[in-house]
């Protein structure tokens, strides 16, 4: 065996996260060692929960067996990026340093965009620079929520790039798709569209300096999970749930999703949405109209913590539906749920 059979063999392993070779893409460090059947060396990753890391050390291992010797004793090593950025990414980019936090649910139409929403104004009402990123391509509610439904992002040159100026209200900058398309436009794109224009506004966007940078994903698991997760090195994700079963179904999936090895992405805890209803008329009663703590056992089951239980309560529902979140009315008990969670991320 000689070094260049060993840099041959690795030139067929692709990295997916550039389509390019690992010895094109720089992956490969310059310290191939070769002792008898024994060859050991490192591979640069960009950041170290790479989605692609585990997979990837196989495949290089598997060349080198293939294409040059089959009883080959490989070692590895892992070395990632100084400043830990994600592939391609520059590193003066402004969510260096900011908590990145993923909302998901399972399923549409358990609250995800209400609690992300609320959760963005309560971080901010604690002082905290907040920026939210409505990435439900194909649902984005945010711009409605937070009342700039009729906001159209400008270019502004910063550094020499042109950024995209997010909307700011409430304490929050946001992007959304939905302020690139006309009020009521389905948007039918196929998944290299989406993930291309998630990654612009990410990279793109003039977020300036941020404490929580939250991503409102679309639900279940798709292309937007992966293209989030390999542009940005996320804190953790938050799954959204209702104590339903059959909601309860997909929040599992959703779990086991960002627990796979190929995303690996810390899952900070389970929120249970609509745990129970109470009528303003009986603030005391509880009505447990979706079944009664599915979220609080599905967290045990997955031995993760509970972030809190959220009531159906109307006052929210209007909220949202208004541009006038429960979170930004300060000392409304409904507005505590979200106090409560945001005190604790």
């Amino acid at each position: 065996m000689s070094p260049q059979e060993i840099i041959n063999a690795l030139s067929e392993v692709r990295y997916p996260g550039t389509g390019k070779n690992i010895v094109e893409s720089g992956m490969l460090e310059d310290d191939i060692r070769i002792s008898g059947f024994a060859v050991s060396f490192s591979l640069i990753f960009p950041k170290d929960n790479d989605p692609f890391r585990k997979s990837l050390m196989k495949a290089a291992e598997a060349a080198i067996k293939t294409f040059v010797e089959p009883n080959a004793q490989v070692t590895i090593h892992e070395k990632f990026l100084k400043e830990n950025m994600p592939a391609g990414a520059d590193k003066e980019q402004p969510l260096r340093g900011a908590k990145i936090i993923a909302i998901s649910s399972g399923k549409g139409g358990v609250g995800k965009s209400t609690v992300a929403c609320n959760l963005a104004i309560a971080l901010a009402n604690k002082g905290y620079r907040v920026g939210l990123l409505d990435a439900d391509i194909h649902g984005p509610s945010q711009p409605k929520m937070f009342h700039v439904e009729d906001y159209r992002p400008e270019a502004e040159n910063v550094g020499g790039r042109d950024l995209i100026c997010p909307a700011e209200n409430y304490g929050v900058k946001l992007l959304s798709i939905g302020f690139f398309t006309n009020p009521g436009q389905a948007i039918v794109w196929r998944g290299g569209m989406a993930s291309n224009a998630i990654k612009q506004l990410i990279n793109d966007g003039n977020w300036g300096e941020l404490d929580y940078f939250l991503i409102d994903l679309p639900p279940g698991t798709s292309d937007i999970h992966l293209t989030i997760v390999q542009t940005l090195q996320l804190s953790g994700a938050i799954v959204v749930t209702t104590p339903q079963p059959v909601a309860l179904i997909d929040a599992r999936k959703g779990i086991d999703m960002f627990r796979n090895e190929k995303i690996n992405v810390p899952v900070l805890g389970i929120i249970e949405n609509m745990a129970w209803f109470t009528p303003a008329e009986l603030p005391n009663n509880r009505y447990y109209i979706f079944g009664q703590d599915g979220g609080k056992q599905l967290a045990e089951e997955m031995e993760v913590p509970l972030l809190g239980q959220i009531p159906l309560v109307q006052s929210i529902r209007e909220g949202g539906d208004n541009g006038l979140p429960i979170a930004i009315q300060a000392g409304h008990p409904a507005a505590a749920y979200y106090e409560q969670i945001a005190s604790v991320l």
